[in-house]
């Protein structure tokens, strides 16, 4: 067996030294089964914060019926739309790039001396889009118990307003099309029908919500003026949170100029010009048809230069599009945000695993080389793949890179190669960058080794 690692070496006529290693049975043993049954993928923690968002809304639920005294024959209609508003509130915010970024900013602010244990958890901290899923559900939840007693109450007393219900009975039919779509295998199958059901029918819940409050409050009886109710009504205020956190990006949306080149017909390198270069490890969203589709990519910043790289590979009709009739201008929107890499720095070093384009994300974080850290790339002919110029430039940041060409030596155990690099390199943690199969392969296979590892989890 060999046990020297893989070396990326200068070019050379077979492309990097390789060799076969990295077997699955130099992997530890894992841990015994009441250890590691929160690592596996029904458990991670995206999961459990939607359960503690549930949980904490059926504890509402429980004190309302309880201690509040709410009838199951007569629940309060007024509470039931600030319960609903408070959760979308909440679904709404946690998405927002600033809160993104803010969250990232406050999970890595633990120095490395802490506790591994502690660290290992804070880096977790991308799994907040659980908190999205569970106030969506939540709210919808609560809108339909809404919706059910209106009806209940105006068919009672002959009271309330058509249009209340009418707009209510369009809402729970918007909100139910966009949970529907959003469900896991409906997403992945149809991907882009998701994306804009999202986008157009959000907004158009948001406009409903807003109907539906200020036809709610001129409905109260002794109704106050319509000028207070908007500045006193906490409703209002939470649906203003909701509005701006949905703006704000697209207020920053702007058409800027790229240069493209193609060193394959595999991969596209995209470079934008911005007067402030985006830190390392955060993403750009990026269109050509802003109203239909968005792509988030990982931003490279280019050494000494006001500008930055993406990385595009063909994996689709609308990537596929940009490598083979690159436009010369693109349409982005926001701010720069926080990717999963960015926990790096909880940690003394790290081990990066990524496969093809997956260099992309990874890259910023070896040219910062703000934590020692160690590549493993497994990659199809990467000189004739991504050009010369893009190897010489992870070569020159990591000259012993581990690079395995699966075009001359056939597709490794990557969670063996990740386990070997982690051990031989005395790193704290591996971060794995590949798509949504390996991925979690690599992290689930490592974690459940008592390792702590991440990964994205396509939660968006």
């Amino acid at each position: 067996m060999t046990t020297a690692p893989l070396i990326a070496a200068p070019p050379a006529p077979g492309g990097p030294e390789s060799s076969r290693s990295g077997r699955s049975d130099e992997l530890p043993p894992r841990l015994p089964l009441p250890r590691r049954i929160f690592t596996h993928p029904a458990l991670m923690h995206h999961h459990r914060l939607a359960a503690v968002v549930l949980v904490a809304n059926l504890g509402i639920g429980w004190y309302g019926l309880g201690a509040a005294g709410w009838s199951t024959a007569d629940l309060p209609t007024s509470q039931l739309a600030g319960l609903t508003l408070a959760n979308f509130t909440l679904a709404v915010v946690v998405r927002q790039q600033y809160v993104i970024n803010l969250f990232f900013w406050l999970a890595t602010r633990a120095p490395t001396s802490w506790p591994l244990r502690i660290r290992r958890t804070l880096g977790k901290v991308y799994h907040f889009g659980g908190l999205h899923v569970g106030g969506t559900i939540a709210g919808t939840l609560w809108f339909l118990a809404f919706t059910a007693t209106a009806t209940v109450e105006s068919v009672r007393s002959d009271s309330g307003t058509p249009a209340t219900l009418v707009v209510a009975y369009l809402l729970v039919a918007l909100l139910l099309t966009v949970c529907g779509t959003a469900l896991p295998p409906v997403r992945a199958r149809h991907h882009d029908l998701f994306e804009r059901v999202h986008r157009f029918g959000g907004w158009l819940a948001l406009a409903l919500f807003w109907t539906l409050t200020i036809l709610m409050i001129t409905a109260e009886p002794g109704s106050r003026p319509l000028g207070t109710a908007l500045l006193t009504e906490v409703s209002i205020w939470a649906l203003t949170l909701m509005t701006l956190s949905v703006a704000l990006p697209w207020l920053r949306l702007r058409k800027v100029p790229v240069a493209i080149a193609r060193p394959s017909t595999h991969v596209a390198l995209v470079q934008l010009h911005r007067r402030r270069v985006p830190f390392p490890g955060s993403s750009t969203a990026v269109s050509r048809r802003p109203l239909l589709e968005w792509h988030s990519f990982a931003n490279v910043p280019a050494p000494g230069q006001r500008c930055f790289r993406i990385t595009i590979s063909r994996a689709g009709d609308w990537t596929g599009a940009v490598i083979d009739d690159p436009p010369s201008q693109l349409w982005v929107k926001g701010i720069t945000t926080a990717g999963v890499a960015n926990i790096e720095t909880l940690f003394t070093k790290v081990v990066y695993v990524a496969t093809g384009s997956g260099i992309g994300p990874v890259l910023p974080h070896l040219l910062a080389d703000d934590v020692p850290s160690h590549l493993v790339w497994a990659v199809r002919s990467p000189r004739t793949t991504y050009g010369d110029g893009l190897i010489d430039e992870i070569l020159t940041a990591r000259p012993s890179a581990t690079i395995w060409d699966t075009a001359t030596d056939g597709k490794p155990d990557m969670v063996a190669l990740a386990y070997r690099a982690y051990r031989e390199h005395g790193a704290e943690a591996v971060i794995c960058i590949s798509n949504k199969k390996l991925t979690w392969q690599v992290v689930h296979g490592l974690e459940q080794r008592g390792i702590p590892a991440y990964g994205a989890i396509w939660d968006s």
